[in-house]
């Protein structure tokens, strides 16, 4: 996924995150001093056995464990049983009418206290992400500590109320009309391998859906189970300690529970974030109940720099594409995959210098340096060049760059395709025209990318609108890999980039996934919701008789 930035709330209560961190804290001692021991799903190697919580107890079938760097066992992870799942589902179905009535600030409560219980447990799950994931604890920290940020963003949008859509007016003088969204009940989560605590079991997808009033089932990621069971047991448990309903959030592990997941009728919307293959077979299955799919997979995201921009900054521009697209180890949604430059700016051999200076690295599993590798010499084949992709079968791979034609990016092209890894295209270009042609036949993307020259640029302003019908944002004079957690952002795109064209994963706009419009006509003020009853109880906006109704900020 992407680099998640976060900018901080600005609505509603926010609470006494340090007060509230605090309290975690002692009443976390207090559960230790009095609990023999904490239950486990995770039979570290050399123990005998796993104990299991509710939803994995007497499985057959496990997630096994890797370090990500040494490819050693670290442990297993039971699956959860069919009956288990039954029972969570039921849960999870009796809940979303609990949490369709509670009022936002009720929801930020929850959010901000699962933000202060994962820091106050942040070396531990660095340690155990470290250990599976191989993305290192600067980077780990970093995204832990953005997802707290997240959580409380979320909860600041659920306090400020806007996403409810609250409506009404007078029809005529015996005929009134009222029009809000409501939760759509349980969803479930299926999160991403290269963002564990931005896009799994605890992240943009649950806290928006939490928010919003619904409630969660995660699916545990097999390339970091051990830590999407200890994320899902904090989760859990502070929200418990907030308050929250049974059957709030809930979590499984295994492939065949994520199967039950998608076609359990007490489901009303996935949330995917990974791979097209595995987000497509997603909505394949979900289309037999007509659920939403919203799956955010990614595509090649293009780089259009102008012969201004070449002119003035090559050298700049190509030192960032290079380290743009082997950020993470080319592992983020966001990555720029194709870059569009003029003949003789150099910044194709500026690449190639910069990728020489930089080491190789480890991918998140050996199956991922696989598919990378195997990925490497399908674009070798296509852009007539030899792979020179590093050999083995460890986690650990180069980066690379390959030069391309205008002519070779037709549709059905290899070179069109997403490759998962530290690998880009260039495409340098004779004329802005054939460039910007080529633009229109490349699959749609999340993000782009245009560089334009100091002054007025025509050049630039012509990428950008060729870009925008293809793309969920555009960057100008930046690189698409950061995407703020704000309430203009949208984190989306036309399939094939995700599966709902008119959806965010990120930002404020992410609620609207997880509501639906309803409307009550002659209904008396009683009968109406909390956002539309006299005196505006939950304080949020409020559109009556056609004029908007601002809340004053505090």
């Amino acid at each position: 996924m992407s680099d998640v930035k976060n900018s901080p709330g600005q609505y509603g209560e926010r609470m006494d995150t340090q007060k509230l961190e605090t309290q975690l804290r002692e009443r976390t001692r207090q559960v230790s001093d009095e609990s023999p021991g904490p239950r486990s799903t995770v039979a570290t190697e050399g123990s005998e056995g796993t104990e299991g919580t509710e939803g994995t107890e007497g499985t057959e079938g496990t997630d096994t464990s890797m370090d990500a760097a040494t490819g050693e066992r670290r442990g297993e992870v039971a699956h959860t049983t069919p009956h288990a799942i039954d029972v969570i589902l039921r849960s999870a179905h009796a809940a979303a009418v609990l949490l369709a009535a509670t009022s936002p600030k009720t929801r930020a409560i929850w959010l901000n206290t699962i933000g202060a219980c994962l820091t106050i447990n942040r070396e531990e799950l660095v340690h155990i992400a470290g250990e599976e994931t191989g993305l290192g604890a600067d980077r780990l920290r970093s995204e832990l500590a953005k997802a707290v940020t997240s959580l409380r963003f979320y909860a600041d949008v659920a306090l400020e109320g806007s996403y409810l859509g609250a409506s009404s007016e007078t029809l005529a003088q015996d005929s009134t009309l009222a029009r809000w969204n409501i939760p759509i009940g349980p969803v479930a989560v299926f999160g991403a391998s290269n963002f564990p605590f931005g896009f799994g079991m605890i992240g943009h997808d649950v806290a928006s859906a939490l928010g919003a009033g619904c409630p969660v089932v995660a699916k545990a990621h097999p390339a970091h189970p051990r830590l999407s069971v200890r994320l899902g047991e904090l989760v859990g448990e502070a929200l418990v300690e907030a308050g929250a309903p049974d059957g709030a959030y809930s979590w499984v592990v295994g492939f065949d529970a994520g199967l039950r997941l998608i076609d359990a009728p007490e489901v009303q919307a996935v949330a995917f974030t990974g791979s097209q293959a595995g987000g497509m077979a997603i909505r394949r299955r979900a289309e037999a109940r007509g659920i939403p799919v919203y799956a955010e997979m990614g595509t090649v995201n293009p780089v259009f720099v102008t012969p201004a921009a070449a002119r003035d900054h090559a050298e700049e521009i190509a030192a960032g594409f290079a380290a743009s697209f082997t950020l993470g180890v080319g592992q983020f949604c966001t990555k720029p995959g194709l870059l569009f430059t003029p003949a003789g700016s150099g910044i194709l051999h500026a690449v190639r210098r910069e990728l020489a200076l930089l080491p190789t690295a480890p991918m998140l599993t050996t199956a991922i340096a696989a598919g990378y590798r195997s990925g490497i010499d399908q674009l070798a084949a296509a852009a007539r060049t030899t792979s020179e992709s590093t050999p083995g079968e460890t986690p650990t791979v180069a980066p690379r760059v390959f030069s391309v034609l205008l002519d070779d990016l037709q549709p059905g092209s290899r070179l069109l395709e997403e490759c998962f890894g530290p690998v880009a295209l260039v495409c340098e270009y004779d004329t802005v025209d054939r460039a910007l042609d080529a633009i229109s036949r490349l699959q749609p993307a999340l993000a782009a990318s245009v560089f334009t020259g100091e002054a007025t640029d025509a050049d630039g302003d012509a990428a950008v609108r060729r870009l925008l019908p293809r793309v969920g944002r555009v960057a100008l004079n930046a690189w698409p890999t950061g995407v703020a957690t704000s309430w203009s952002q949208q984190h989306g795109g036309p399939w094939p980039a995700t599966s709902r064209p008119e959806a965010t994963s990120v930002g404020a706009g992410a609620l609207g996934r997880f509501v639906r419009p309803v409307a009550l006509q002659n209904a008396p003020s009683d009968l109406l919701p909390p956002a539309l009853q006299p005196g505006n109880p939950w304080q949020v906006p409020r559109r009556i008789d056609g004029l908007l109704m601002p809340v004053p900020l505090p």
